[in-house]
């Protein structure tokens, strides 16, 4: 199971966003996610499409990330096989949880406001959507009481 508060710690904030994920780590998830358990060779294969990369910087960055607790190395008759222990939307889920943990932790109300506010700005739609969930939640919560 992946330590979110330590794997976070390594979270930056850039021009698009925040980054969970390194452009190399995230280029190897996704060929992970896509092909599933496959070689060191195989994923370097795929990651080698999109970016100039030396195989053994590749077969480094897998080992950190099984180091993290994001992918499962096994022994086969092949060689080494690598497989992501989280499909892809679960590692979003995981991620976005504990940023927006951290987020609330600062203020709640300043970041339900700024939250509501920047889902109205980027797809007003979603707020119906939005006070749906928010209504469903309070009935649940209501019921278990």
């Amino acid at each position: 199971m992946i330590d979110m508060k330590s794997f976070l710690k390594s979270f930056r904030i850039g021009k698009a966003g925040g980054e969970a994920l390194g452009p190399l780590e995230s280029a190897i998830m996704d060929a992970l996610w896509h092909k599933g358990g496959v070689t060191g060779r195989a994923v370097y294969r795929e990651v080698l499409r999109s970016k100039k990369v030396a195989y053994t910087t590749v077969l480094t960055v897998l080992e950190r990330l099984v180091g993290k607790g994001l992918v499962r190395k096994k022994k086969s008759e092949e060689g080494y096989v690598f497989s992501a222990l989280y499909s892809k939307e679960e590692f979003e889920r995981m991620v976005s949880r504990e940023v927006l943990r951290g987020v609330l932790e600062l203020s709640q109300t300043t970041a339900i406001v700024n939250f509501v506010d920047l889902l109205a700005e980027e797809d007003p739609g979603e707020l119906e959507r939005l006070r749906r969930l928010v209504e469903e939640k309070s009935l649940e919560l209501g019921r278990k009481d």
